[in-house]
C-alpha cells in the first residue's frame, strides 16, 4: 500500500510517499528533501502522536482558564481519554508558567504544563 503524505517535520512540507508492507511496516519512503521526512513518515505511519494544547479550569483566578500543553507529543489514539483526564483537573490559583496540572497522563510519562500564569 502506498500512503501520501505532507512532511511537517521542518518548514518545507514536502510531498512524501510512503510504502507500507502487509503488517503496515514502512518499507519506502520517498520525496523527502531530509531524512526527518523518511521519521515522520515512520511515525506518522505507525504510531502517529501530536502535541495537546487546551485550557484547564482555575478556581479562585482572575481569568477562569489556564492554557495548557503535553510537555511531549502523545499518541493520537489516546487525545480523547486524555482530555477526560484533562477536563476533570481544576486548579487553585495562583498559577504559575511550566506548573505540572497532571503529571504522567495515562501513564505515559508525559506530563500536561502551564504555558501561562493566572493571578489570584
Amino acid at each position: 500500500m502506498i500512503k501520501d503524505l505532507i512532511c511537517v517535520a521542518c518548514p518545507l512540507g514536502c510531498p512524501i510517499n510512503v510504502t507500507l508492507d502487509e503488517n503496515g511496516t514502512v518499507t519506502d519512503v520517498t520525496g523527502n528533501t531530509c531524512k526527518r521526512g523518511f521519521e515522520y513518515a515512520n511515525t506518522e505511519c505507525t504510531n502517529p502522536t501530536r502535541s495537546l494544547t487546551t485550557t484547564v479550569k482555575v478556581d479562585g483566578g482572575k481569568l477562569p482558564v489556564v492554557p495548557v500543553k503535553s510537555s511531549s507529543a502523545l499518541p493520537k489514539g489516546i487525545m480523547f481519554e486524555c482530555m477526560k483526564v484533562i477536563n476533570a483537573a481544576c486548579l487553585k490559583a495562583p498559577v504559575k508558567i511550566g506548573d505540572v496540572v497532571v503529571k504522567d497522563i495515562l501513564n505515559t510519562g508525559i506530563d500536561i504544563v502551564a504555558t501561562n500564569e493566572v493571578k489570584a
